[in-house]
């Protein structure tokens, strides 16, 4: 499938547009929950505390965060100006260097486990996969995973729905990227499929918060975005009279549990 020139613009646009939102983004931004983790320990057979791990895409660094918490030994990258300040902001000990998936600035063989948090889909697997190869030790493990709303959820259907007709696109189905063989197109992984449900509640400004700082809204023009917002809220009132909102997600994710010994 060939992608246009106007394709290629709108996803440059897209992938740059959360520099000027930072700190709404670590604000708002659902984070990951414990069972997450556990998940990738016992799958992997092998303790997060210790292990040297590359966070990619890192952001303003909130699974970094959360490996931290876990005892592993993390170094972050990431593209953007904007989020890497935010990220030396909220995560001032912890290294944090500028680069990409598509071309990690690190050194063969030296990861243990390598995450891509909300951040596989910016990169060109035709590069990244083998870039994780290249850095991961034989035996090491890596994560992909995002947060998706679930949909078995009623008003979270219903809202998927109403963002759908927004855009002009088809939000109710899960997404393409989220399937091992278009994360890894060429074969080269062995990636498993995991879930983790989990929620949280939140008042209804960070509800709203959180969906305006989804890249498909930051490109929109300030007004159409707060003309949605404005009447999300009415529906989401609805719903949640008292104003705290239940959020709910699916984390879907992909991991390959043991790099082979020969990229």
């Amino acid at each position: 499938m060939t992608t246009s020139r106007d394709d290629q613009v709108t996803h440059a646009a897209r992938a740059h547009s959360f520099n000027a939102v930072a700190a709404q983004y670590a604000d708002h931004r659902p984070t990951y929950p414990p069972a997450l983790f556990d998940a990738i320990e016992e799958l992997t057979g092998r303790p997060l505390a210790g292990s040297q791990a590359v966070d990619v895409g890192a952001g303003t660094g909130m699974a970094t965060a959360r490996l931290l918490e876990r005892g592993a030994h993390v170094v972050a990258v990431e593209p953007g100006e904007g989020m890497a300040a935010e990220f030396r902001h909220r995560l001032p000990g912890t290294p944090v260097v500028r680069g990409d998936g598509n071309a990690l600035p690190l050194a063969d063989r030296t990861a243990d486990l390598i995450t891509y948090a909300q951040s596989w889909h910016w990169t060109d697997p035709a590069r990244s996969v083998p870039e994780a190869l290249r850095v991961l030790r034989p035996g090491g493990a890596l994560a992909l995973w995002w947060n998706t709303s679930a949909l078995d959820v009623p008003w979270i259907a219903e809202a998927t729905a109403r963002a759908g007709r927004h855009f002009g696109q088809d939000f109710s189905s899960a997404r393409p990227g989220f399937d091992p063989s278009v994360a890894d197109p060429f074969g080269r992984l062995d990636l498993r499929r995991h879930t983790v449900r989990w929620s949280r509640h939140v008042p209804v400004d960070t509800h709203l918060a959180n969906i305006g700082s989804h890249s498909l809204f930051l490109v929109q023009s300030s007004h159409r975005t707060a003309a949605y917002l404005a009447e999300e809220r009415r529906h989401v009132l609805e719903v949640f009279p008292d104003g705290v909102v239940e959020e709910t997600y699916d984390v879907v994710l992909l991991l390959l549990a043991s790099a082979p010994r020969a990229a």
